[in-house]
Protein backbone atom coordinates (compact mmCIF):
# COMPACT_ATOMS: atom_id res chain seq x y z
CA UNK A 1 0.00 0.00 0.00
CA UNK A 2 0.91 3.47 -0.48
CA UNK A 3 1.76 5.72 2.09
CA UNK A 4 -1.03 8.35 2.76
CA UNK A 5 0.63 11.80 2.75
CA UNK A 6 -0.92 14.68 3.84
CA UNK A 7 -0.51 17.60 1.01
CA UNK A 8 -0.82 20.53 3.60
CA UNK A 9 2.52 19.63 5.00
CA UNK A 10 3.96 18.25 2.17
CA UNK A 11 3.40 22.03 1.13
CA UNK A 12 4.64 23.19 4.17
CA UNK A 13 7.51 21.56 4.08
CA UNK A 14 8.42 22.69 0.50
CA UNK A 15 7.93 26.03 1.46
CA UNK A 16 10.30 25.93 4.70
CA UNK A 17 13.04 23.97 2.35
CA UNK A 18 12.74 27.09 -0.17
CA UNK A 19 12.96 29.26 1.88
CA UNK A 20 15.84 27.83 4.22
CA UNK A 21 17.76 27.74 0.66
CA UNK A 22 16.73 31.41 -0.05
CA UNK A 23 18.33 32.27 3.39
CA UNK A 24 21.32 30.54 3.26
CA UNK A 25 21.70 32.55 -0.47
CA UNK A 26 21.54 35.84 0.74
CA UNK A 27 23.79 35.27 4.25
CA UNK A 28 26.09 33.75 1.66
CA UNK A 29 25.18 37.25 -0.96
CA UNK A 30 24.84 39.73 1.89
CA UNK A 31 26.35 38.98 5.20
CA UNK A 32 29.51 39.83 7.01
CA UNK A 33 31.98 37.13 8.81
CA UNK A 34 32.35 37.53 12.22
CA UNK A 35 35.65 38.60 11.93
CA UNK A 36 34.61 41.41 10.00
CA UNK A 37 31.75 42.65 12.19
CA UNK A 38 34.31 42.43 14.95
CA UNK A 39 37.01 44.60 13.22
CA UNK A 40 34.12 47.52 11.99
CA UNK A 41 33.45 47.17 15.77
CA UNK A 42 37.07 48.18 16.74
CA UNK A 43 36.85 50.66 14.13
CA UNK A 44 33.83 52.44 15.50
CA UNK A 45 34.92 52.14 19.80
CA UNK A 46 38.41 53.49 18.23
CA UNK A 47 37.11 56.96 16.28
CA UNK A 48 34.47 57.53 19.38
CA UNK A 49 37.35 57.18 21.95
CA UNK A 50 39.59 59.28 19.88
CA UNK A 51 36.25 61.87 19.59
CA UNK A 52 35.76 61.84 23.08
CA UNK A 53 39.62 62.41 24.05
CA UNK A 54 39.61 65.70 22.25
CA UNK A 55 36.23 67.21 22.97
CA UNK A 56 36.83 70.17 25.44
CA UNK A 57 35.70 70.02 28.84
CA UNK A 58 33.44 72.63 29.35
CA UNK A 59 31.83 72.68 25.97
CA UNK A 60 32.67 74.77 24.10
CA UNK A 61 30.46 77.62 26.14
CA UNK A 62 32.35 81.16 26.53
CA UNK A 63 32.50 82.29 30.33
Amino acid sequence: MAEIVNLRRARKQHQRAASEKQAAENRVRFGTTKQEKTLESARRARTERRLDEHRRENGGDAD
